[in-house]
């Protein structure tokens, strides 16, 4: 029998997808309010790898990046998820979204996405929420998977992502460095 340990906790990310860009800094600012400040937000870098959601959102969509500076329990993301979709639903119009927002997050090997939609490489969480395991974290590097979507598996969003990774692994250093404030 293994032994059971606590995990580490995990860096929440939201990749938000609009045409409109005051949409976008108004999830950036909901999501904020609900989880934390945000520690770093990317570019907006043109969303040109699909046309799915053109018909739903309209054209010239544009992705971008946020992340929130606590770290959170890997287990919530359920949860999140179902936030996520309320805040969808509240810039909805006539039943289509105005942003898409898909919550995830980084852990030291891997970034892993919600979604509502099964799959036989995803796994089920709680409440109709599903995870999959987006992409692993490698030999330095963002590796996709065979199921892994095309914009997931650009240069321009690894670069994000390294980033991302970069300040979650200074900040579980600094959460395994002991304390040594003078009250100790």
């Amino acid at each position: 029998m293994g032994c059971i340990r606590e995990a580490l906790p995990v860096k929440l990310i939201v990749p938000m997808l609009s045409a409109s860009p005051v949409l976008l800094s108004e999830a950036s600012a909901a999501l904020s309010a609900r989880f934390g400040p945000v520690d770093y937000a990317s570019a907006r870098l043109p969303f040109s790898y699909t046309t799915y959601y053109t018909e739903e959102m309209g054209p010239h969509l544009q992705r971008c990046f946020v992340s929130f500076e606590p770290l959170i329990d890997a287990g919530a993301l359920a949860e999140i998820k179902l936030t996520t979709n309320a805040l969808e639903q509240q810039w909805s119009e006539c039943g289509k979204r105005g942003v898409n927002l898909d919550p995830g997050y980084l852990a030291p090997g891997k970034l892993v996405l919600a979604t509502t939609k099964d799959h036989a490489h995803r796994i089920y969480l709680d409440r109709g929420i599903y995870a999959e395991v987006t992409l692993a974290y490698r030999d330095g590097a963002f590796a996709p998977w065979p199921w892994t979507y095309p914009d997931y598996r650009s240069a321009d969003y690894h670069a994000i992502l390294r980033q991302i990774r970069t300040l979650y692994m200074e900040q579980l250093r600094a959460q395994q460095r002991p304390n040594h404030s003078s009250g100790d």
